[in-house]
């Protein structure tokens, strides 16, 4: 079981002197209830912007029909998930694991999933990735996944959609627009219109993104969220100055000087009782029915490649910092942890809040002592107070938002330097992963592409049983997603 082993005693390290202490092994991993407590809150404040965040990239798109989720309801939903996963990590796997959307995942939801299919159908995908990745931990083939795909890729995949979700985050904010045809250029994509910067929207989140990086580079704790509240305060009073309308009126008329989703203004309360209508909204059979088999398993696997390597990275990541890991660098009842992680995913599509994963800002709580599962508790019960907070999300626009993707969209580039750029047989795939993200607007595109190009290069060097039987049929089952045209008519579909 994962508590039968603990990590080597700090100095405070003793005999439990309560029950609380025995079942989280506080004093045996050398921690206090007061760390743990203190650990729980550092957690939620490094994370809590996702409360905020989450629901506005997904109501920030519409589904294949022109549908868009409720903000009020989507805000419900990602406090509720992450409460209830993040508790269960405390109880059950005993470790200072925090749980919530994970960004980058609600992005391939919002922006690839549900503009081919209806908003049910793309959260029946996300259940299903969840329930796949589940039954590969219980038979224990994830970690065989795991070493069948080179280090290199998976780490092109991080930078690729680290590319993808500044894009978006620049393109919401309105400081990079699509050039219209009629303008007769080359040029897809240019500063703001006409290459220039207009409305005040933009000039929030100009501000607004300084103001976070200038928090962050200070290693503020919750540099994220500070920044979220800092600039919608700053909105707030730009919108009661300037009264800027949204960019889409009553009539319909687009305005690109306008708030592009949330007026900023002060809500009328603060508390606000829980929404919870997209609960169970989901279905498992839709995505088949309305994107075709193929495109719903392509889109099943790439949730759960990214989802399999964001939280065995930030598991090992945070237990190290923590001390958490073995003399073998491995983390102890890491199944426990796997499984809820798992869990969790499949939670989120069932909420429709997007899939849920662990987070690399436990390490807050890590960092301020945190090294059991008290700590989670902790965190979880701040998410539970948040569900009465819907009012405050409404108020948040999207260009005080859009700052925190183009941070993220940082933190997650930064792998970029770990991919071995001399060896072409590993660059060149990582290359056309991470440029076709952004470039097809698609993070299936770029890993379908990283994939067949490794194959199609080991095969050429004369190595073409390097990639293993594994990789072999993910590359072919990709190839068939790019050739789907040509199939379809050669079968006589279209």
């Amino acid at each position: 079981m994962a508590t039968e082993h603990h990590a080597p005693a700090e100095p405070e390290a003793g005999r439990p002197r309560s029950g609380l202490d025995a079942y989280f092994h506080i004093s045996a991993r050398g921690s206090t209830v007061d760390r743990e407590v203190r650990g729980g809150f550092a957690t939620f404040f490094t994370m809590a912007y996702i409360v905020v965040l989450n629901p506005l990239i997904l109501a920030g798109a519409a589904d294949v029909s022109g549908r868009r989720l409720d903000l009020g309801q989507l805000t419900t939903s990602t406090a509720l998930t992450a409460a209830a996963m993040t508790l269960l990590m405390g109880l059950v796997a005993r470790y200072p694991f925090a749980i919530a959307a994970g960004l980058g995942l609600n992005a391939v939801v919002a922006f690839q999933l549900a503009s081919q299919m209806s908003w049910p159908a793309a959260m029946g995908i996300v259940v299903l990735e969840g329930l796949v990745i589940l039954l590969l931990v219980l038979t224990g083939l994830r970690e065989a996944v795991m070493d069948t795909i080179p280090l290199a890729l998976k780490q092109s995949i991080s930078v690729g959609i680290g590319l993808f979700i500044a894009f978006i985050g620049f393109v919401d904010a309105g400081f990079v627009r699509r050039v219209p045809d009629v303008a007769n250029t080359p040029v897809p994509v240019g500063l703001g219109v006409g290459n220039r910067l207009i409305g005040w929207p933009t000039v929030v989140f100009c501000v607004g993104l300084l103001l976070m990086i200038v928090l962050f580079a200070r290693r503020v704790r919750g540099a994220i969220l500070l920044g979220i509240v800092g600039t919608t305060i700053f909105a707030i009073i730009v919108n009661a100055i300037a009264d800027v309308p949204a960019a889409f009126g009553p009539d319909g008329k687009y305005n690109p000087a306008g708030w592009a989703l949330n007026v900023p203004k002060l809500p009328s309360g603060v508390v606000g009782s829980p929404d919870f209508g997209l609960i169970g909204e989901f279905s498992l059979g839709g995505s088949f029915a309305q994107a075709g088999v193929i495109v719903a398993v392509l889109f099943v696997f790439t949730l759960m490649l990214s989802d399999f390597f964001d939280t065995m990275g930030t598991v090992i990541g945070v237990g190290a910092e923590g001390g958490l890991l073995d003399e073998n660098g491995r983390l102890p009842g890491i199944r426990n942890v796997l499984l809820i992680d798992s869990a969790a995913a499949a939670a989120g599509g069932a909420a429709s809040c997007s899939s849920n994963t662990t987070y690399i800002e436990s390490a807050a709580g890590v960092g301020e002592g945190a090294r059991t599962g008290l700590a989670s508790v902790v965190t979880g019960l701040l998410f539970v107070v948040a569900l009465f907070l819907t009012p405050l999300v409404e108020v948040v626009p999207y260009e005080a938002a859009s700052p925190a993707l183009v941070l993220v969209g940082f933190l997650l580039m930064m792998q970029v330097r770990h991919i071995p750029w001399t060896d072409l047989d590993l660059a060149i795939p990582a290359f056309l992963a991470i440029v076709l993200m952004p470039f097809t607007f698609s993070i299936t595109n770029g890993i379908g592409a990283g994939f067949i190009a490794y194959v199609a290069i080991k095969v050429a060097r004369g190595r073409w049983r390097e990639p293993g039987l594994l990789l072999w049929m993910i590359a072919a089952l990709f190839v068939v997603y790019f050739a789907i045209d040509p199939v379809e008519r050669l079968l006589g579909i279209s």
